[in-house]
């Protein structure tokens, strides 16, 4: 199964490669695919920017994953 995650960018680098930040780890990623500045949001799919999103739908998406996090966490069934 792949995942596709939303993560913020930090840092543009030329025309198509950012610094992203996803839960504190910073990666690089294409932006050939998209148009997005510094403080957007994009999702990142295998270290390409795939689509951008408002922060409202990264926030819910992202509190969704820890929501899993903490579930996989708790005591063993």
């Amino acid at each position: 199964m792949c995942l596709a995650i939303p993560a913020r960018i930090t840092a543009l680098h030329g025309e198509t490669m950012a610094t992203v930040e996803i839960g504190g780890v910073e990666r690089e990623v294409s932006l050939a695919l998209v148009d997005a500045d510094v403080g957007d949001y994009v999702i990142v799919h295998v270290g390409i920017a795939i689509s951008t999103l408002d922060e409202n739908e990264a926030m819910k998406t992202l509190a969704l994953f820890a929501e899993l996090d903490e579930a996989q966490d708790g005591p063993p069934v």
